[in-house]
Formats: structure tokens, C-alpha cells, sequence
């Protein structure tokens, strides 16, 4: 199932700038084959609905691994029946 989303993970506890775990974060999502286009506040993506959430997973994963003690995630997700969703498609 073809899906759109915005994500957005906070690091808690990395200390006043969290620069490091958000690109970490941004650079899987770009590894993991979806369509992700980074804003101020989080990275809206375009897949399949499996791939969003099992990269959400493994930022956790790898943001865990890395120190990061604290994460708090925010997900919107989009489907639709009636044609393939797509972050375009959402501009207009």
C-alpha cells in the first residue's frame, strides 16, 4: 500500500542542538529508498507503507545504538484508495 508521511523525531537529552541526530535521522530515510524532502520541522516521504514504518524503526534502532537515550516521534500518514498517493499530488 503506497502511503505519504511527515515525520518527525526529537531527540531528548542529546543537549541544546540535536543537529547530528537529525541528519542521522534524514540520512537513513534517504537510504531506505523512500522519497523524503527534508523541512523545518520533520521530512514529509513517499513509499509503501512498510518501508515508512520500518525505516521509523530503524532510526529508532540506529539512533539508540548511537547514545541517543530519549526519542519522541511524531507520524501523520496518508493513504488512499481511489489513486497512488504522492507528495506532488498533496501540493495542489
Amino acid at each position: 500500500m503506497k502511503a505519504v508521511a511527515e515525520i518527525q523525531i526529537i531527540p531528548i537529552g542529546s543537549g541544546v542542538s540535536v543537529r547530528k541526530e537529525v541528519q542521522r535521522a534524514h540520512a537513513i530515510l534517504e537510504d531506505s529508498g523512500l522519497n523524503a524532502q527534508l523541512h523545518s520541522y520533520g521530512t514529509n516521504v513517499e513509499g509503501d507503507l512498510e518501508d515508512i514504518l520500518r525505516a521509523v524503526q530503524r532510526i529508532h534502532e540506529t539512533l539508540h545504538a548511537e547514545g541517543t537515550v530519549r526519542l519522541s516521534t511524531f507520524l501523520k500518514i496518508g493513504t488512499r484508495t481511489d489513486k497512488e498517493p504522492s507528495l506532488a499530488g498533496k501540493l495542489f
